[in-house]
């Protein structure tokens, strides 16, 4: 299905190539005049042309003459009234919201700001303006098809195009860090051992610098800053000219042929512009009042949810057509498989609370493409009651910090009890099913893109964040973190054997729990970024994957191989069966160290220690010491039990088994 042939009088804007040239096609309904400004390849010389208003507010203009690979913006004309939340500048040259692809970075300097103190700045801001790039969109699918796996067998990885494979010794060097690395079948193999079956990518929208990044030689990595999307980035490709088009359908393609699915970490809460004192790089000059919240007693100062200055808003007819659009596209264009929505609460405020039943969640839920791909919400933005983890709509899934949290208290020694990470690793009940949703609502995770990675979760207990040009102040400073006794790296055996149990011991909570797992790229090679706990900022090794493994290094990867095999092989772990923390219930009972059901003592044991029984032929048994001890565990009677995989090498001893202290014993009871 192509984007034209979708429900809806008109088609999507944007500058559309066919045989008989290209429309252009711009929402700007405040605008007095609006002009398409052509850029000439070798000269880089400016042709205006001036569009014709429609009367829904579109400016429009066809030429016969204008290719794929052609460059263009736009400088729209109106009135200069920030009071009002008039902000048009046709001195500054604008980047189509809706293009396909756009060519390179962001120049920062002050010829992006769009004001001089109060007034309208005069300069011309074309020479530090990226520009939109004409595509052309066919490309032979050769029958792909979206591998469509179920909820309750996904296992998501959360990767990065540029870090996965900038260091990958078998990606060819020209490939390194492009969606073509990324689909080079090393990069394929790894991901089918590891036993994923669909890769999160962080934001693949084209994105801008910020200021001060760019004054401190840093970059945003990451690509939380969103200028263009519908545009993937031209950092992730091999040639800027339209190239990252095709080049991004070729990855796809051959992530499917794997059974692999494609799901995109999307930012459609804020934009690269940020506050009133930010760029005007597009959406400020074309339709502000429609494109952001502001404030409803001074319409010249924007409502932050956010914390980057700006928040789009998805509850008015501008902001929530380009989210829709946009999502439609990267679906029926692109072939992605589903979303992951960064500060997802956002898009559910209405004046300004929050509202599961608000136009965006709304139309999503009635959309015949968008309700069939897998939706995940980062529950929270910065905003007032903005924390709204179990508040989404039915068929959406959620990050579950909760489980993150808990699993990191259990295994690091913090103070939470057994009751706790029980419940997280029976799929958190207790937050989804208030709401009539399951265990598939939860997307557990132990680490991810923001934080330590696993490794400095168990080797550092302060953030170390020097290089990041801010005095160590950000990032977070409580990462329920531990380092047994030394900062950073050890060659003590005991620390470095404790630092092994613990990280084998958060892995397998995250393969054995109810929902969905979810995996940061890296972790399980042992990926360091020396304790800097908000890399965002840096496109170099230290957040690069490293794939020189040593010893420590690949039996950690083939430790983290063998718990998804057996997470996929023993189907009554993990899943979307619910396993409350109860005597009993959801076909698990839990039981306490002495074998017997739990009892209320043993949820306030503050050894935390812990056995989930699972039934099923075989029945299985997960057994769980978070303290600071080895603890004897006694077997269920009536059966005889093996070890299938622990965090340390343990066997039955007649009627139990000790589990050293911060480790794991996953058993199967024997025919």
């Amino acid at each position: 299905m192509h984007t034209d042939d979708l429900p809806g009088p008109r088609a999507v804007p944007g500058a559309t190539f066919s045989a008989d040239g290209t429309r252009f096609v711009l929402p700007a309904p405040e605008a007095t005049a609006v002009e398409l400004c052509l850029f000439d390849g070798e000269t880089g010389a400016e042709r205006r042309v001036a569009l014709e208003r429609e009367g829904d507010g579109r400016w429009i203009a066809h030429l016969p003459d204008i290719a794929p690979g052609s460059r263009y913006g736009y400088r729209v004309h109106g009135p200069w009234v920030p009071s009002e939340g008039l902000r048009f500048n046709p001195a500054k040259l604008l980047v189509d919201p809706w293009a396909r692809a756009i060519d390179g970075p962001l120049l920062w300097s002050d010829l992006l700001l769009g004001h001089l103190g109060h007034r309208a700045d005069p300069e011309d801001s074309a020479p530090a303006v990226p520009k939109a790039v004409i595509v052309d969109g066919r490309y032979d699918w050769g029958g792909d098809a979206p591998p469509r796996t179920p909820w309750d067998r996904t296992v998501i990885y959360e990767c990065h195009v540029r870090g996965m494979t900038m260091r990958h010794p078998r990606v060819p060097s020209a490939l390194r860090g492009t969606f073509l690395g990324l689909a080079s079948e090393p990069v394929i193999e790894h991901l089918l051992a590891l036993g994923v079956t669909a890769v999160e990518l962080l934001p693949v929208h084209h994105s801008a610098i910020d200021r001060h990044l760019a004054h401190l030689g840093l970059t945003n990595y990451w690509g939380y800053n969103t200028i263009g999307y519908f545009a993937p980035d031209s950092r992730f490709a091999t040639g800027h000219a339209g190239e990252q088009v095709t080049e991004f359908k070729v990855m796809v393609r051959a992530l499917h042929a794997a059974g692999l699915e494609v799901l995109l970490d999307v930012v459609y809460n804020h934009t690269a512009e940020g506050d009133a004192t930010g760029p005007t790089l597009a959406f400020r000059g074309i339709d502000n009042r429609g494109y952001y919240r502001l404030a409803p007693d001074d319409r010249g100062r924007y409502l932050d949810f956010t914390g980057v200055g700006n928040t789009l808003d998805a509850a008015r007819p501008a902001g929530l057509a380009l989210v829709l659009e946009s999502l439609r596209y990267w679906v029926t264009e692109m072939h992605v498989d589903g979303f992951r929505f960064d500060l997802a609460t956002s898009l559910g405020r209405v004046a300004p609370d929050f509202d599961a039943a608000a136009p965006f969640f709304d139309a999503v839920r009635r959309d015949p493409v968008l309700g069939a791909v897998k939706l995940i919400a980062e529950p929270w933005d910065l905003g007032p009651d903005g924390y709204r983890l179990g508040w989404f709509p039915a068929g959406w899934a959620e990050w579950n910090d909760r489980f993150r949290d808990a699993a990191r208290r259990f295994w690091t020694g913090r103070a939470d009890q057994p009751g706790e990470v029980a419940r997280r690793i029976g799929g958190s009940a207790d937050i989804f099913t208030p709401a009539g949703r399951g265990p598939e609502a939860s997307v557990n995770y132990v680490t991810c893109h923001d934080g330590f990675t696993l490794r400095d979760l168990v080797s550092y207990e302060h953030r170390h964040n020097e290089l990041n040009g801010e005095d160590n102040r950000d990032g977070h400073h409580d990462n329920l973190s531990r380092n047994w006794g030394v900062e950073g790296p050890t060659d003590d055996p005991e620390i470095r054997a404790s630092r092994l149990r613990a990280s084998r011991s958060l892995l397998a909570t995250l393969a054995f729990s109810r929902g969905i797992p979810m995996l940061a790229h890296g972790d399980e090679l042992g990926r360091t970024q020396l304790g800097n706990n908000n890399a965002y900022c840096h496109d170099n090794p230290l957040t690069w994957v490293d794939w020189r493994l040593g010893p420590d290094e690949k039996a950690l990867y083939e430790f983290t191989c063998a718990l998804f095999r057996i997470r996929k092989e023993w189907r009554v772990l993990g899943g979307t069966g619910a396993h409350p923390p109860s005597e009993a219930g959801g076909g698990v009972t839990w039981l306490g160290p002495d074998g017997q059901p739990a009892r209320e003592s043993d949820w306030l044991d503050e050894a935390r220690s812990v056995g989930m029984l699972v039934d099923g032929r075989p029945r299985l048994l997960l057994l769980m010491n978070g303290g600071e001890e080895p603890r004897r565990f006694v077997l269920p009677p009536a059966g005889r039990w093996k070890v299938l995989i622990a965090a340390e090498d343990a066997g039955v001893e007649g009627h139990g088994i000790e589990v050293r202290e911060h480790g794991f014993v996953l058993l199967a009871e024997e025919a």
